[in-house]
């Protein structure tokens, strides 16, 4: 039977995918203006770079996803202009560990902090564990080509003094630290206040939905005479539930930091069309200052949907790696490059963004730190597919302890603890509800998956020791 790998085990160097080996060369012009058929690509200037994170937005949490009772329509229209992926994953079921897998281009479980599932509070875990400064990001890699950098929203990768945005490859920084603070106080969980510019605390009124649309607006319309890179990271529509018109909520339900309580689908509608709205207005400032054209724009999800999301045919929610715990929503467009209104359904993983920004920047990747994820422009412009690759994931919660492979269509997946595991084998294009276990009719695919997963294992860190 198949295990998790608990404790002390082999950390052998994970050698990296063709991809990785690929984005070495970016530095030539070749890389891109190959992804179209007979070569026909023209060049471009280097691009701009607005990446948008949600956090906790479901699969069907877009009217364009199929959200029935209300609409998103600034999302839409981004859908409508470049391609929308169907078949998008997080790299995690929770918070932190995507945002390494983003920001490295690297499974999460290669660095201890992405075994941190998720981060707690200061309070509770100090600033022990976080992203290591020395550690290459796609913000320090855009740096040292000349980008300018900013991060505007939510971290929750470490604390200060060793750890924060301003460490890792970003000039400026405008956000919290934690996972998740109340949108008007701005405190987190534990009633400390988590608020900063750069890496000075700050006190401010406002909606944090509302503040950080501000911030991303005056990062965008500042002058400058080089490329920038902006990473609004949102806080929406993570709890606590609270949409612009609910700030008494701070001071009734959730003053004593019961952050997960409360909520109603009305008030997540409202926090949904503040999100969608902030999107619009970010959208308008690139045009306003004629950077549309020449910004590469990436929207998508941290992990799955909450409590009150849509999730379609799909089973669970955040915190599983069932398919409502990891698939999430994927928008990317790039005037000129990429053809709207594609819909796509490639599988794709979040460290595949990162590759995909590094190609479209020509920038390569740092060689002792190879990607794992693919760059998706070839799909995107030349209209290939990529070719088959294994995606996987591990999660820990307690002792409870989760584990999935997806290729092509199939999805292996075990859910257990040291106790007991259960193994199953689902066909996601005939069964995307993961209803039916088909391991005993099809044994080959099913110990093929179990022993990619296995080998995966051996490359990535152990599971973690500590509480997550």
């Amino acid at each position: 039977m198949t295990n998790f790998n608990v404790g002390s085990m082999n950390r052998r160097k994970f050698l990296g995918t063709a991809a990785a080996s690929a984005l070495t060369t970016v530095g030539s012009s070749t890389l891109i203006s190959q992804a179209v058929a007979g070569n026909k690509y023209a060049p471009y200037k280097t691009p701009n770079i607005l990446f948008i994170l949600a956090d906790d937005l479901g699969w069907g949490d877009l009217s364009i996803y199929g959200r029935p009772d209300y609409q998103t329509p600034n999302l839409d229209r981004l859908a409508r202009q470049g391609a929308r992926f169907t078949n998008a994953y997080a790299a995690q079921t929770v918070c932190t560990p995507t945002r390494v897998g983003f920001l490295t281009g690297r499974y999460p479980a290669r660095l201890e902090v992405g075994l941190r599932e998720p981060l707690g509070n200061i309070s509770q875990v100090g600033s022990t564990v976080g992203l290591p400064p020395s550690h290459p990001t796609v913000a320090s890699l855009l740096k040292a080509r000349g980008y300018e950098t900013a991060l505007v929203g939510k971290w929750h990768l470490g604390y200060l003094p060793n750890y924060g945005p301003n460490k890792s490859g970003f000039d400026k920084f405008f956000g919290h630290f934690s996972g998740g603070i109340d949108y008007f106080s701005h405190k987190d969980g534990s009633g400390v206040l988590d608020f900063y510019n750069d890496e000075q605390l700050i006190s401010v009124p406002g909606y944090t939905t509302e503040l950080f649309t501000e911030k991303a607006i005056a990062f965008i319309k500042k002058p400058r005479n080089r490329p920038f890179y902006l990473s609004l990271h949102y806080n929406a529509p993570h709890w606590p539930w609270e949409g612009p018109g609910d700030e008494s909520l701070s001071t009734t339900l959730y003053s004593n930091g019961n952050y997960t309580a409360g909520g109603s689908p009305e008030i997540y509608a409202a926090m949904i069309k503040s999100l969608d709205d902030g999107v619009g207005k970010v959208l308008r400032a690139l045009e306003e200052t004629g950077q549309a054209n020449n910004t590469l724009v990436i929207f998508v999800s941290d992990n799955g949907g909450e409590r009150y999301s849509f999730f379609g045919p799909f089973r669970n929610r955040k915190g599983s790696l069932n398919e409502g715990g990891i698939r999430v929503p994927a928008i990317i467009r790039w005037p000129g490059k990429v053809k709207p209104n594609q819909v796509n359904d490639q599988p794709i993983i979040t460290m595949d963004l990162t590759a995909t920004i590094l190609a479209a920047t020509r920038i390569p990747a740092a060689p002792k730190y190879p990607l794992d994820g693919e760059n998706l422009l070839p799909a995107l412009i030349g209209e290939k597919r990529l070719d088959s690759r294994p995606l996987f994931w591990r999660y820990r919660s307690g002792i409870n302890i989760q584990g999935a492979v997806r290729l092509g269509n199939w999805k292996y997946l075990q859910q257990g603890s040291s106790q007991g595991l259960n193994q199953y084998l689902y066909d996601l294009e005939s069964d995307p509800g993961e209803q039916t276990d088909l391991k005993e009719s099809h044994p080959k695919i099913f110990r093929h998956l179990q022993r990619q997963f296995d080998r995966w294992q051996f490359e990535v860190l152990p599971v973690a020791q500590f509480p997550a």
